[in-house]
């Protein structure tokens, strides 16, 4: 049985992990920790999102911070919190042997590095992973494979009104695929933004370094989607994955649970996990 604890387990993304987590035969919620939720049990807690946990699990008290888990005996940590709270739970992960699955967002090539030297040194492992939906992995690697062969990319992410970072940890990754999987096959590169006047300043996106663009959308009724619109000469090819629940987002979660202790240091994507 694995021993399993939430870190922002009041959020909307804490608490259907730690439904899904009690439900499981092979997992039991033993900790839970969300300083805006500090003090009130986790049955309470989660149902307010519209998850439900019942038994033993329910009864566990939601803790303000990492270590009132200490006695806890946690196996996995899974954290779905916000990048400045996440890289200190991953700290205190590393220094306390409790494996880490992070799907927090909003994380720097320098803080991946720091918290891949953290786990280097430490005997417990991480995986992070910028989305925990299969769908939006197989997604990322058809965006991968089409990169070098058309002339054009645009990335339009589309996600709820509460998200507090833009753009995506997704789309980002998803850049970053495609501009590799280029550099790689010696495509010629994307070629330049030709617009010149802008009768409102933003309504082109962001442009990575690598010269694509992306859109953010934020609005009430959303969850999280994605599209990687290819252009070339006369065609355009629309690769499109929606996630319209957040239960989409939780195999790749327990499947990072039951992973982690099998993966040495940091591990970024469920890719290496599904053998991609």
């Amino acid at each position: 049985m694995i021993r399993v604890a939430v870190f922002g387990a009041a959020g909307r993304m804490g608490a259907i992990t730690c439904a899904t987590v009690a439900s499981e035969d092979d997992t039991v919620l033993v900790g839970a920790v969300d300083p805006v939720a500090a003090g009130r049990h986790v049955g309470e807690v989660v149902g307010a999102a519209g998850a439900v946990v019942v038994g033993q699990p329910a009864l566990v008290e939601v803790a303000a911070g990492p270590d009132e888990l200490a006695a806890a005996g946690v196996d996995v940590a899974v954290d779905f919190t916000v990048a400045g709270a996440a890289r200190e739970n991953l700290r205190w992960c590393s220094a306390h042997g409790v494996h880490a699955v992070c799907g927090t967002t909003g994380f720097s090539e320098e803080d991946r590095r720091e918290v891949a030297k953290w786990f280097s040194a430490s005997e417990a492992n991480c995986i992070m992973a910028p989305n925990f939906s299969i769908g939006a992995v197989l997604m990322m690697r058809c965006a991968e494979i089409c990169a070098p062969f058309l002339d054009g990319v645009e990335i339009i992410e589309l996600h709820h009104d509460r998200k507090r970072d833009a753009p995506s940890g997704t789309s980002l990754e998803t850049a970053r695929r495609i501009e590799s999987a280029r550099a790689a096959a010696g495509s010629d590169p994307l070629r330049r933004d030709p617009t010149e006047r802008f009768a409102l300043e933003g309504t082109r996106g962001g442009v990575t370094a690598g010269g694509v663009q992306v859109h953010s959308v934020r609005l009430p009724g959303l969850v999280a989607h994605q599209q990687v619109i290819f252009g070339s000469v006369g065609e355009t090819l629309t690769i499109r994955h929606d996630s319209t629940d957040r239960a989409s987002f939780m195999p790749g979660v327990m499947l990072a649970v039951r992973e982690v202790a099998n993966r040495p240091g940091l591990t970024v994507g469920l890719e290496p996990l599904l053998g991609m």
